[in-house]
Order: C-alpha cells, then structure tokens, then sequence
C-alpha cells in the first residue's frame, strides 16, 4: 500500500525529516494533566529571566521575613485539630498514638503534622509550589535500597506529600533541627548552627542545579552522606536491615513454611475474611506497577497478612504485612507493607488536583518526581473503599537514631538534609525560580533559623497544652512503649 507524498519511505512524515516543529505545532502541544500549570513562569524561558522573576519575587515576600511568627495571633487551638484527626482513625489505637506523642516535644511534633500545617497556611508565602514532601524532618530521612540493589540516603516518608509552596518543608524540616537537637542535649546555640548550615547548603545546591541541564538535575544523586560519620552509620545499618533478617524478626516456623508471629497490638495476624481481602486487592496493585516489577511479582506467591503499628503519625490508619515466598520452601522471602493512605494534612490550605485523586497515588507519584530512584514495588491499591500504598517493608532500611544527633553530628547532618531538600525542590520545581529568590546572601538562611527557634519553642509550648489534655482525661494516652 502505498504510504503517500506526505510520508518518506521509512514511514517517518516528511515534515519531520531535516527540518524543525512549527509554531503552531508546539503551542498546541499540553504536558500530561499532573503537571500542567507547575510552573510560576513558562519554564521555556531562559534562566536568567526564571533567575529575575525569582529575585523579583522578594517584593512580594521579603527573604527576612521568613522569620516571623506570632503564636498570639493563632486563630486555632493545636489540641481541638488533634482531636479532629483522631476521629478519622481506627478507635482503639489513637491511645498509643497520643502515648508516643506524648514522650517528648519532638514526638509530639513527628505524631502531629496537621497542626503545623494548619499553622504555615496563616504566613505569607513567595509564590513558588515544588512537590513538598511534606513531613520533612530529621527522623523521615534515611537509607533504602534502589532497584539496582544500591544503597541509597534520601526522603523515605511522602504520606503528606502534595504540591505546595515550598518553604513549608523548610520549616518544617529546620524546626525538627531544633527539637531533636533538645532532645539529644544539644544547646540551642548548636541546633541554630545546624539550621544555617542545612540552609546554606539547600540554597547553594539550588544555585548549582540552576546551571545544570534538566537531566542532570534528574539524574543527581547526593553523595555526602558517604563522608560523614552520622549518616555513614545509617547505611550500615541499612545493610543489615534484609529481607532475611526481616523473617527472623516477624516470623516464627510453621512446618516446613513460616508465619507471622502473634505480638498484638504491634503485630496482629488477621481472620481469614481481611486476609483474603488484602490479597484481592493485590489484583489492582499489580497494574500500577511496571511490567518489570509485575514479572518480579508473579514469582511471589502470599503465604500470610497481619497487621501492623508503625511509627508514630501513621498509628491509627489500616497498615498490613503480606508475607510471601519465591520458589521451594522460605530462602527467598518478600515483604509487602499494605499502608493506608489519608488525604495529606496540607490538602486544606492548597488548590491541588492530587486531593481529588487515589491517595495512594498522590504518594507514589510525589515520591517518584522527588527521588531519584524509588522502590521498584512502590505501588497502589484500594480496599474496602480506602486508599492504600503498597511498597516494601524493611528492605535495606535504615533512619537517624535521636542519640546519634549530637554535637558536630548534628550540623554535619543538617547540611545532607539540606542537599537532598534541595535535590528534591529542584527536581519538581524550578531551581532558577527558587534560587533567583534566596539569592547568595545568607538573609534567608538566618531568618529560617529565627523560625525554627521561635516555632520550637511553640512546639513545646503545644506539647504541655497536649500533656495536660492527656492529665484532664480529654485526651486518652496508653502506653507509649507498645
């Protein structure tokens, strides 16, 4: 048949051999439905006019004023919105959840994103939306193992990712500097210096991936945590965190198989209805995953589900463990974690597409725009009319210990965090944008520092109004241990 003067006789049309796109063709081109409409400027303008609309955007929100907050002008009451969050969780393990939070300030704050969030929606803002991950601070930034087998340091917790302005992740994240310096002992002189050099480091990574090409920037991998004694420990422990290990710790023999053990409420085996239920939902999972990972999967057969606590903000939701076998008997064991997914705590104070979609979407697609490389069974799925993500449990997984963040272990920490932020920001954002505002002073770096003390010590002062709810009996506590 033949193919027509429009076409070559390779097939290809002829408009496209030897010569370029028109007009006409690239404006009618539209990024898929996510993306679109991300960007504050076009992002096919030049980088210096992305730089100077950037700078320009100081006007609107000066670098200092990043410092400011007042406590006394809180229209909202931080125990009334905990109280509002618990009703959307399973009843009888909100008393464990508050009883972890209850341990320390900075268990208070890692337990309870919705307040803070409730609180960065009343400051002004730049103008700049990045996909925040959310809930960053120093205990959500760990060690995991990539597809290619390769350790890896990086964000490991986006349940309250969502796209939004980019400075509550800064916030969020320097605020944790501070209290997780109290908790370790550190004066608060140490903990500021740790939040400059985290601050330092994510704005002049910004300046560097400004120059790169957008592959490059996509491509960026952090490697400082190899240097350094803090995070170097990680990974060690990352390395020892295996499937096998996993087996020991969770299962007990059962004839010639295994099966979870009975440890409730921290690990509860399931009726044989749930069972079933959780592994009918797999049929879904398996079709948000590629074709590669479905082939991994199909050697896999399930051969128990229980549930599980993890954590401290995610007790309360529905989180199940599939435990499965490759092949004859138990060498080859995987481990599925079956997490629910809620709307993120941010979903209120921003207009987002991703509240509207799966849940367990919105986390799978934030996580994939901000690592570089994420777990190759990172999938979702639904059950009984909830959201669910489902990713690997323990696999070469590994976080930050309070005790390690000491002294110059703290600061040394910071600035990793602050490079994998700023990877992160950059990789769904625009780095010229983002670094055209912060400049190369260090204006900004130290008025984060201001907010992180400030906001600090309003953390604290929300855990005692917390701690005497709990006293009151308004808020039941159980132990914090379990």
């Amino acid at each position: 048949m033949p193919l027509g003067e429009d076409f070559s006789p390779t097939g290809i049309p002829l408009g496209v051999i030897g010569g370029s796109l028109d007009e006409r063709s690239v404006r009618s081109y539209h990024p898929p439905k996510f993306f679109a409409g991300r960007y504050v400027i076009q992002n096919t303008e030049s980088v210096k006019k992305r730089l100077d609309y950037g700078r320009n955007l100081r006007r609107k929100l000066g670098r200092s004023d990043h410092a400011n907050w007042d406590g006394s002008k809180r229209r909202h009451d931080a125990v009334e919105i905990i109280l509002q969050v618990n009703q959307e969780r399973i009843r009888e393990l909100i008393p464990i959840k508050m009883a972890r939070m209850a341990v320390s300030p900075f268990g208070f704050f890692r337990g309870n994103v919705a307040v803070m969030a409730a609180d960065l929606a009343t400051l002004p803002r730049a103008g700049i939306s990045v996909q925040i991950c959310g809930d960053a601070h120093v205990r959500n930034l760990g060690a995991y193992s990539a597809p290619d087998g390769r350790l890896v340091f990086d964000i490991n917790d986006f349940d309250e990712t969502i796209r939004a302005p980019w400075e509550w992740d800064l916030r969020r994240l320097a605020t944790s500097l501070v209290l997780a310096g109290r908790e370790a002992g550190d004066s608060d002189r140490r903990s500021r210096d740790a939040v400059l050099a985290c601050a330092a480091t994510y704005r002049t990574k910004l300046q560097e991936f400004s120059r790169m090409t957008c592959i490059e920037v996509h491509k960026y991998r952090t490697h400082r945590q190899f240097l350094g004694r803090t995070t170097s420990s990680v990974l060690q422990r990352a390395v020892r965190e295996t499937p096998d290990r996993t087996l020991l710790k969770l299962t007990i023999e059962q004839g010639s198989s295994r099966r979870f053990k009975s440890d409730p409420p921290i690990l509860a085996r399931v009726s044989k209805p749930v069972a079933a239920q959780v592994l009918n939902s797999l049929r879904s999972y398996q079709k948000s995953l590629s074709e590669c990972s479905q082939q991994v999967l199909s050697f896999y057969r399930p051969v128990d589900v229980a549930f599980k606590l993890v954590g401290t903000g995610s007790v309360g939701t529905y989180d199940y463990v599939i435990l499965q076998f490759a092949g004859e008997g138990t060498s080859d064991p995987l481990f599925l974690q079956v997490k629910q997914a809620v709307r993120s705590a941010y979903a209120p104070y921003v207009q987002s597409s991703e509240s509207a979609m799966h849940q367990g979407q919105r986390v799978v697609l934030g996580q994939r725009l901000f690592e570089v490389q994420s777990d190759m069974m990172l999938g979702w799925t639904s059950l009984e009319g909830r959201d669910f993500l489902v990713r690997q449990l323990n696999d070469h997984k590994a976080s930050i210990r309070g005790d390690e963040l000491t002294g110059a272990a703290l600061i040394e920490y910071a600035t990793t965090c602050g490079e994998v932020l700023a990877k992160g920001h950059a990789r769904s954002g625009d780095p010229a944008v983002l670094a055209g505002y912060l400049g190369s002073s260090d204006r900004w770096d130290k008025a984060l520092a201001k907010f992180a003390l400030i906001y600090a010590d309003q953390t604290t002062r929300d855990y005692e109004m917390f701690r005497k709810a709990i006293r009151q009996r308004k808020i039941k506590a159980g132990d914090p241990y379990l």
